[in-house]
């Protein structure tokens, strides 16, 4: 089943009830110009067990500590905004697989060169699906990336990743944007760095599911990450989050700013139609798929992860 993604950008008070989060619009209940009837209808519920991750945007929103505790029982992913609307934290369950001390310590006994294997087929499959962002929306000539991706090898000595980035940023989107990918920089780099950390909290969601710490990179390793191999398993997913980029882009949205409209486009990032295994599948789906296969190869049970690719 796929789970909702639920965000919050008003005022609000959350609370649980029976296995349910429990809304309410305290600016509505509270507002005798409403009937009352209509204030009753302002407070409504949400099965708990249905929610994957929970956006928070708004200063004045009142979450109960027994509605985070059952939120994160039901390994729902939290995310918490800056002032300018852009995620800023994440909460994530200390305990999410009945398995966990054992895949830890298969996670954290890895050899360094299964490490490098497992990173070599991520920049791989991450390049491949620059690859076909790019020459989708692009007059670009892409079969250097190609190359580059058959070329990658174990741990990317070569460092291919970061010569494929620069190309594939220079030429995605149109010369009169003169695009630099910046986390700073001019729109869109605003919406890249909204759907990539929507994105992170997924791909985080679903390696604390599988028992792994997402802490333990295979290729990151920046001592004050907490995400450093959620930052690795996301990158073959990174082009999802262009692909819809340029949607947005062409769809005549005003996306100099994170307006509503423009985050409820990025908030659709975990139900995003992927292909994996040759099978269709929601992106949150597909993670919790890729999270586990990557287990496995700590284990030693397989050698490859499973990961989406662009069609």
């Amino acid at each position: 089943m796929i789970k909702k993604t639920l965000y919050f950008g008003n005022p609000i008070y959350l609370r649980t009830r029976l296995s349910q989060l429990v809304l309410h619009l305290p600016e509505v209940e509270d507002n005798e110009a409403f009937t009352s009837e209509f204030r009753k209808e302002a407070s409504r519920t949400i099965p708990i067990e249905d929610i994957g991750v929970v956006v928070l945007d708004n200063k004045r929103i009142t979450i109960t500590s027994g509605t985070l505790e059952a939120l994160l029982d039901n390994n729902v992913a939290v995310i918490t905004c800056d002032s300018k609307s852009m995620p800023t934290g994440l909460l994530l369950p200390l305990a999410g697989n009945s398995l966990q001390n054992e895949r830890f310590r298969y996670q954290i006994d890895a050899s360094l060169p299964l490490k490098k294997q497992l990173w070599q087929q991520t920049v791989r499959q991450k390049i491949i699906n620059q690859e076909k962002v790019l020459s989708a929306n692009s007059e670009v000539e892409t079969n250097c990336m190609k190359v580059w991706a058959a070329d990658v090898k174990s741990g990317d000595a070569d460092n291919l990743e970061a010569r494929a980035a620069a190309f594939y940023w220079r030429s995605l989107f149109h010369p009169s944007l003169n695009f630099i990918r910046d986390r700073e920089g001019l729109p869109p780099n605003n919406l890249l760095n909204y759907g990539y950390a929507i994105l992170r909290s997924v791909i985080a969601r679903a390696l604390v599911s599988s028992g792994l710490l997402p802490t333990l990179g295979i290729h990151h390793h920046n001592r004050y990450n907490a995400y450093c191999l959620a930052d690795d398993i996301m990158e073959p997913y990174r082009p999802y989050v262009d692909k819809l980029v340029i949607q947005i882009m062409k769809s005549g949205l005003d996306y100099s700013t994170l307006s509503k409209e423009v985050k409820f486009q990025l908030l659709g990032i975990p139900t995003l139609d992927v292909k994996i295994d040759g099978k269709n599948s929601p992106l949150m789906i597909a993670a919790s798929q890729t999270a586990a296969t990557l287990s496995r190869c700590f284990s030693g049970e397989l050698r490859k992860i499973a990961y989406p690719e662009i069609v």
